[in-house]
């Protein structure tokens, strides 16, 4: 047996945090859903993640928008005034790029950035007043379709979702095409996505970006066991784990697991229940698909977009797609 729990769970285990670790822990294999990194610290250790020479994926899409902003946000506004929303917005580092030349194009702008992270928004709030302060941000502390739900910026003008940063290769190909599909409903025809997407590439350059010299990705993968254990009452030992990163050819994936060092048993006292490991068995934390064009416009067009404009790196790594609710 895998875990161990007794018939009655206290109230904690109704939580988001204990309801995900109960099922994750007691699949075979092992999971946790990649939105447990996203506390305090973690988002705190993602930012530096973006800063990492082997992680081309933040620069390379910044210098996409930097060089392409006005033209999208043009694109996107098609003469009418123009609101946006951001899915998994973070502290939103990218996002100035567009929101300055939504300024530019129309004078001010309304930003609803959606995240779960409230220390993340505030953050991004903060800094996006003091720089530009033709922008109203309106921060969501949400999941993404919760947020969506919540957002009430007027239909008098266009909305332009962003979800960049190839967050949605996070999601199963399946699970992919339901988040952009309950984007869509939440659209007028004519409003737009704007999607980021990590393209396939050498391999060597995939794993480098998820197993950095330093470090970093290792300690963030690792800071969802110190959340289990602050928030469940759990005794899980980082050092008897170690950070994989690995490249799935057939999937189309980088995957990020946890690896146990020894046999070793984990008690989660907040769930009244223990959890066995053996030698080398994961934790599968997270996944991050890599796409093709071909792949990306046929995901698009299952969830009711119709592709605009597209925009790539001199080494196609990274492509932005600009597409219209239909």
């Amino acid at each position: 047996m895998s875990a161990i729990s007794l018939p009655k769970l206290p109230a904690i285990a109704s939580s988001p945090v204990a309801v995900e670790v109960l099922n994750g822990l007691t699949e075979r294999p092992k999971t946790l859903s990649p939105w447990l990194f996203y506390d305090q610290a973690g988002s705190q250790l993602f930012e530096e993640i973006t800063e990492l020479p082997e992680y081309y994926v933040t620069r390379t899409e910044r210098q996409i928008l930097a060089e392409h902003a006005e033209e999208i946000v043009a694109a996107a506004a098609g003469g009418r005034d123009l609101s946006m929303i951001e899915l998994g917005a973070g502290t939103a580092t990218k996002t100035g790029l567009l929101l300055n030349a939504a300024v530019g194009l129309q004078g001010s702008v309304t930003y609803h950035p959606i995240d779960v992270s409230e220390t993340a928004l505030d953050e991004a709030r903060t800094r996006l007043e003091a720089e530009l302060p033709e922008v109203t941000v309106e921060p969501i502390v949400a999941d993404y379709t919760e947020g969506m739900r919540q957002n009430s910026a007027s239909h008098t003008g266009r909305k332009l979702v962003l979800y960049i940063g190839s967050s949605i290769g996070n999601f199963s190909p399946a699970d992919a095409l339901e988040v952009l599909r309950g984007v869509r409903a939440q659209l007028l025809p004519g409003d737009c996505l704007l999607l980021g997407t990590d393209m396939v590439k050498d391999v060597d350059t995939l794993l480098a970006a998820y197993d950095d010299a330093a470090g970093v990705t290792a300690r963030f993968n690792m800071n969802v066991l110190v959340r289990i254990n602050r928030e469940l009452d759990a005794n899980f030992n980082p050092k008897l784990f170690r950070h994989r990163a690995r490249w799935n050819e057939q999937q189309s994936r980088i995957e990020m697991h946890l690896e146990s060092l020894l046999a070793q048993k984990v008690a989660l006292r907040a769930l009244d229940m223990e959890v066995r490991f053996s030698l080398g068995e994961t934790i599968h934390t997270e996944n991050s698909y890599k796409f093709t064009d071909q792949r990306v416009v046929a995901l698009l067009t299952r969830a009711g977009f119709k592709l605009r404009q597209r925009w790539s790196d001199h080494n196609n790594w990274f492509t932005v797609y600009l597409a219209a609710a239909n």
